[in-house]
């Protein structure tokens, strides 16, 4: 007979007032009066439900948050396959009228609160937010801007952004964007797929503590999309508007009630892209219905969100997060937008900002947790953090050591911290798995799969794990899975991208564990996974390793069959200032490998490379990178509008071809 394996004490337990107190709790409670769900057995009774009684769930989301259907569906669900499942048919509604109902109760507390990089906080009340929407979308209207055309932004995380967004779909119009640092190619890549009918602009932007003229681009994008019916100029830097576009104020001087249309459930809001490191980017439609529901689900139950919060998430328009956080609306929370470098004038710039905004809900990437700990930043003793009562990570796993300095850095300022690391994707806009305010936190791990999210880790043969490597998978449909793929008109470019694995089953390219306790820990990537004599392995288990060494800047691993039928996995660093790769750094690199990890995991070769190159949204480029070592040219092996630094690759190229 074996002994149990002990179980690991959690960081973090919520107080007994805080899950008494938490939306969550009291969803359960309501949802076991009116719909049948478990009143006992906490969080993973309610999980368990809503996945089996799919329907019955959704319908008390939709009653329990107050969604005002113009038409009402017939049911929840019609057809249930996937792709392809059909949400609340027959149903209207329109989102912006969600995004705008605390307006009529709160009129002139904050919506927004918007914050540049010299640190001033610029409100705008929720009637101010509703009467610009309702003159824009008349404006709109006045365009000829009809529901189902396209309507996109080139422009910072500013509340113009938001106007336009929420006057879009108020009229209908799917809304796309792009942050003024893409480069022209790399918004051509997106915008061009849609054929857009507006276009909103700035004349550039600040960033770093300097200023970023983009009307040669802006020029260059006006010239390269003819389907364009008016571009609209906001003056940031203070430019005179150019010949031939409209001027910001003009559209939005007008003290006009909004005027919301209503359109089908599935009809398209955004369009988002994916990094698309090849090819052109995937183009993700999600309709107005399935992001309402998905993001009242999200934020107002498992972020805990409500009128008294105040939402900030470090994000750019051209990452699904900036849509998350603008979503925050629909729980009547101000939402906090910073338009800036994360790291300006200093490592701790975002930390400045949750204090000044009085943010309650912090989110930021993982990479930037690490380099404050890097860095020495104290954000709970330097700054009065005393408001947030969650910091939240994404964009990668957050390492072990993350969570450890975040908990301790608050619990030495008397601050009792809930961590949340949350993971999901462009593809649904929203979270499998990470927040619930009710379960402890173990380090390392996400909490739990997410409510009406039947998250699996699946073996080759389609068989459920626990405590075991495996596919991540999702065996039902979400609402805001994408409706289809723009220029996709038989649907296989969107087949292909997650139903080729198992049929009719949801894989998302990533390599995750579920727990015996039903938290989730995130291992990277599957697409670029190292396989090892046969032991599959994720990258983000040797970055957490390598990135704790003070010399380590940031790294990448890949692992390349070779022709002969042997397998190479090299190491590259990028390394810390002063830092040198002698002899005695690759054996310390691979003795915390060997120890943290075990020897199969030590690479072949380490090599120091002048930086890691980046997606648009920041992720690590891996699958390229490996692509590049099997000898696949660098014009073929990316798509440069979707790298941050397209020189850092070609040394990569350059690497490959000195070994060939």
């Amino acid at each position: 007979m074996t002994t149990a394996e002990p179980q690991p004490q959690p960081l973090w337990q919520p107080t007994e007032e805080r899950v008494a107190q938490a939306a969550v709790t009291r969803f359960q409670s309501w949802a076991a009066e009116h719909h049948g769900a478990p009143a006992d057995g906490g969080y993973p009774a309610l999980h368990r439900w809503s996945v089996e009684e799919l329907d019955t769930f959704w319908q008390a989301v939709t009653e329990w948050f107050g969604v005002r259907f113009d038409t009402p569906a017939e049911r929840v669900l019609g057809e249930r396959s996937m792709p392809g499942a059909q949400w609340f048919p027959g149903a209207t509604l329109n989102y912006a009228e969600h995004a705008l109902r605390a307006a009529a109760e709160r009129p002139d507390a904050p919506a927004l609160l918007h914050v540049d990089e010299t640190g001033t906080v610029g409100p705008v009340s929720w009637a101010e937010l509703r009467r610009q929407v309702g003159s824009l979308a008349a404006e709109l209207r006045a365009l000829g801007v009809e529901p189902g055309d396209r309507v996109s932004g080139y422009l910072p995380n500013i509340p113009q952004a938001v106007v336009a967004l929420l006057a879009s779909a108020a009229v209908g119009a799917v809304w796309t964007s792009c942050a003024p640092d893409f480069g022209a190619r790399s918004v051509l890549d997106r915008f061009q797929q849609v054929e857009p009918v507006v276009l909103f602009t700035v004349d550039g932007y600040r960033y770093g503590g300097k200023e970023h003229d983009r009307r040669d681009t802006v020029t260059e994008l006006r010239a390269a999309l003819p389907s364009l019916r008016a571009v609209v100029h906001i003056p940031l830097l203070g430019t005179p508007v150019p010949e031939g576009a409209r001027d910001w104020a003009g559209l939005v001087a007008a003290d006009t009630e909004p005027v919301f249309t209503p359109v089908p459930f599935d009809h398209p809001l955004w369009v988002l892209y994916s990094s698309g490191t090849t090819g052109l980017p995937k183009a993700i439609v999600q309709s107005q219905g399935g992001i309402l529901l998905e993001h009242l689900k999200q934020l107002g139950l498992h972020c805990d969100l409500g009128p008294e919060d105040r939402f900030f998430w470090y994000t750019s328009t051209g990452w699904m997060m900036w849509n998350f956080l603008v979503s925050g609306l629909l729980t009547g929370t101000t939402v906090v937008l910073y338009d800036g470098s994360p790291g300006y004038p200093d490592t701790g710039a975002q930390w400045r900002v949750a204090e000044r905004t009085g943010a309650t809900l912090y989110g930021t990437s993982a990479a930037y947790v690490m380099a404050c700990r890097k860095a020495g930043v104290h954000p709970a003793r330097d700054h009065d953090l005393s408001r947030v009562q969650c910091v939240a990570t994404t964009g990668s796993p957050l390492p072990p050591d993350g969570f450890r300095w975040l908990h301790d850095e608050f619990a030495e300022a008397g601050s009792d911290l809930w961590i949340a690391s949350v993971s999901g994707g462009t593809d649904v806009c929203s979270c499998f798995a990470g927040a619930v305010p009710t379960l402890p936190v173990h380090i390392g791990e996400l909490q739990a799969p997410c409510l009406g999210t039947d998250l699996q880790a699946w073996d080759p043969a389609g068989r459920p794990l626990t405590e075991e490597v495996g596919e991540l998978v999702v065996t039902n449909p979400m609402p805001s899975m994408p409706v289809r793929f723009w220029n996709d008109p038989d649907g296989s470019r969107y087949h292909d991208s997650y139903f080729d694995t198992y049929e009719g089953v949801w894989r998302h390219g990533d390599w995750i564990t579920v727990t015996g306790r039903g938290s989730v820990v995130i291992h990277g990537r599957s697409d670029s996974t190292l396989n090892r004599q046969g032991v599959r392995m994720g990258s983000a288990d040797i970055y957490e390793v390598v990135e704790r060494l003070p010399e380590i800047r940031e790294s990448l691993v890949i692992g390349v069959e070779q022709a002969d039928g042997g397998y190479w996995m090299p190491l590259f660093v990028h390394l810390a200032d002063g830092a040198v790769l002698d002899d005695a750094l690759r054996e310390k690199i691979k003795k915390a490998i060997r120890h943290s990890l075990s020897p199969r995991h030590v690479p072949d070769e380490v090599i120091e490379v002048p930086g890691v190159p980046h997606t648009l949204t920041g992720k690590r480029i891996e699958v390229p990178v490996k692509r590049l070592m099997q000898g696949t040219p660098l014009e073929k092996a990316v798509n440069p509008g979707s790298v941050d630094r397209l020189d850092l690759l070609q040394h990569y190229a350059d690497l490959a071809s000195a070994r060939s």
